[in-house]
């Protein structure tokens, strides 16, 4: 089997499906995008085009259409490598690619008859979603005109592909309603052999101190400290933490840049509510971006974890530390609630209540038993939820029924 995988940061969400499908030698895949992980092609022979996107204008664009002229010029760059690799007699059997960046708006001007299958990964919405959740960022008239017209890559996208993936309902859910027949629902899983927990893991913090799942640890981790994931909330549950619990320690991972936020005007998230809340940063432990071995070991001596998220897409930290046993107080947001049930196997707590996030963390505090009941069942439903292993019998499911003519209506 030829698989094409297209996704501007390879491998994105498809590492598993790639490792899978390379086990066989005799398939092959090839991926393009903008950057790749470099083992991708070390360790698993993956072989891999890049591409260059082009501006198409040489002057500043109005708001609404910035996005959507970037996410031409990725088109025009992949219909490109993507006629090449025809001329030269390359036909994939299938393609695998993400829908946001505008990568495969021309597939099908190139490759009408390779089944192409799409991740679905967000469809915006201005009013009643993400945008809109957090009272302390208005939206302006504008910002709605531009949310809008973020939608029309997605939209033209939707069209082209046979098949969409989402990773969980409720991003489904936030697509057009007759889009969404074409959309299964199949996250991409986690490996479990590697996401557990270790009740013997040891944690560093250079120069200062060692952790270990002896002692009170409470764990905020994200790519990027910011208001989506509600850092700024989490930032003033510290106060009654500490006031509380005056022996614990406070590790916060992630970086300074915003992934999905409004930037900040000047410094950092991080600076500026450090310097408002008088933030001590000898008991507050900043670690930043951790190796991802690091990052395991921070999750296997956590206390209690902290995830916050205003509806959007859910991130792989929150199920990585339900895999690895840890204790987690998390927002009562979707699509969060698909995975944690309160008291079942986390707790769960108004996004906007630092007072409810201080009560939660506590309670696991003051409660070994509790914290071990919670963090066994989130690992426990975490296997059963979204295991690559099961993840990668529906795709190869799908794969073979797509291979076979077999197109979802």
């Amino acid at each position: 089997m030829k698989c094409l995988v297209i996704h501007k940061y390879l491998p994105g969400q498809f590492e598993y499906l790639i490792r899978a499908i390379l086990d066989n030698p005799n398939n092959e895949v090839l991926g393009i995008g903008q950057s790749f992980t470099p083992q991708l092609h070390t360790l698993f022979g993956l072989d891999i085009e890049i591409y260059y996107p082009v501006a198409l204008v040489d002057h500043p664009l109005h708001d609404c259409l910035f996005s959507h002229a970037e996410n031409m010029a990725n088109a025009l760059a992949v219909a490109s490598i993507l006629a090449r690799l025809k001329n030269e007699g390359y036909v994939p059997d299938i393609c695998f690619a993400h829908i946001g960046w505008g990568e495969v708006l021309y597939f099908k001007d190139i490759y009408p008859n390779v089944p192409l299958v799409g991740y679905c990964e967000f469809y915006y919405h201005a009013l009643g979603v993400d945008a809109d959740f957090d009272p302390n960022f208005p939206l302006t008239q504008n910002d709605i005109y531009k949310i809008r017209s973020a939608n029309s890559t997605l939209l033209l996208s939707l069209t082209s592909i046979d098949i969409g993936i989402s990773p969980t309902h409720w991003q489904k859910s936030l697509f057009p309603k007759e889009f969404q027949h074409k959309i299964k629902v199949i996250h991409e899983g986690l490996d479990l052999s590697e996401l557990k927990p270790n009740s013997e893991a040891v944690f560093h913090i250079p120069d200062l101190i060692k952790l270990t799942s002896n002692d009170k640890v409470v764990t905020y981790a994200t790519r990027n400290l910011e208001p989506y994931r509600g850092f700024h909330i989490f930032m003033r549950a510290i106060k009654g933490i500490f006031e509380n619990q005056p022996d614990c320690k406070i590790v916060i991972a992630g970086g300074d840049d915003v992934s999905y936020s409004k930037p900040i005007r000047q410094g950092t998230y991080r600076e500026k509510l450090s310097n408002e809340l008088a933030i001590d940063n000898n008991r507050v432990h900043f670690v930043g971006r951790l190796p991802r071995s690091e990052y395991l070991k921070l999750l296997q001596i956590t206390s209690a974890h902290i995830y916050l998220t205003i509806p959007f897409v859910l991130s792989w930290s929150m199920l990585e530390a339900m895999a690895t046993g840890c204790p987690i107080v998390a927002s009562d947001t979707p699509p969060v609630k698909e995975f944690i049930q309160h008291e079942r196997n986390g707790l769960l707590v108004n996004f906007f209540s630092p007072e409810q996030i201080t009560h939660s963390v506590i309670q696991l505090l003051n409660d070994s038993k509790l914290r071990r009941e919670l963090g066994q069942k989130a690992r426990h439903d975490v296997a059963h939820q979204v295991n690559n292993k099961a993840a990668l019998r529906q795709y190869f499911s799908l794969i073979n029924r797509l291979l076979h003519g077999d197109y979802i209506k």
